[in-house]
């Protein structure tokens, strides 16, 4: 069984406020009591022999939705600090950013226009190991924008419960002080772990 993480560290977070945290964090815990319930029902279904049934399948279905869930947030959380941390130009992951985009700004400038992008979602910076590169993603659900293989360095929430408490519509705003919450040794310590 998961348990979900503390994350009240992150109060007092600049540009936002403890409401907007503590309903995120609220958010959260429901995937990971989702993800338990799931499994716990899975394993039932599969010990009763019901793995052929309509519910089993949908469960099945269901269960990507609610660990993606759970999983993304702690890495979004995971990834924030209310330390000003900066990644140096001299790191492993600023230098596969410059190759990748030709510059740590267009490296940045991609990740913030993504995500601007109309819609809900998640913005990741991943790496693809196997192929030695960086992507930024539009993952629109939980569930559905992944690139099988790629790792998750720097996750971004743009579903309108990460930010609309504080900025209304204004995503620009959020996003903005998303970038200045980043910690950028936790996303340097995922990329020297995707090196080995």
């Amino acid at each position: 069984m998961y348990t979900p993480q503390n994350f009240d560290h992150l109060l007092g977070l600049k540009g936002f406020s403890e409401q907007l945290l503590q309903n995120h964090f609220k958010l959260y815990q429901g995937y990971v009591i989702n993800t338990n319930k799931i499994l716990e029902a899975l394993a039932t279904m599969e010990k009763d022999g019901k793995t052929a049934t309509p519910e089993y399948a949908e469960l099945k279905r269901r269960f990507g939705w609610e660990f993606n869930g759970m999983r993304l947030h702690e890495l979004y959380f995971g990834n924030m600090t209310k330390k000003k941390t900066d990644l140096s130009q001299n790191s492993p992951l600023y230098k596969k950013m410059v190759e990748t985009f030709g510059s740590g700004e267009k490296c940045h400038s991609v990740f913030v226009e993504t995500g601007k992008m109309r819609g809900i979602g998640w913005v990741v910076m991943a790496y693809d190991p196997a192929g030695k590169k960086l992507f930024h993603l539009w993952i629109n659900e939980h569930d559905v924008g992944h690139l099988a293989g790629t790792v998750p360095l720097l996750i971004m929430d743009v579903f309108e419960h990460a930010f609309m408490l504080d900025y209304g519509l204004n995503r620009a705003d959020y996003i903005k002080a998303f970038i200045e919450a980043v910690d950028w040794e936790v996303v340097q310590r995922r990329y020297d772990e995707a090196q080995m």
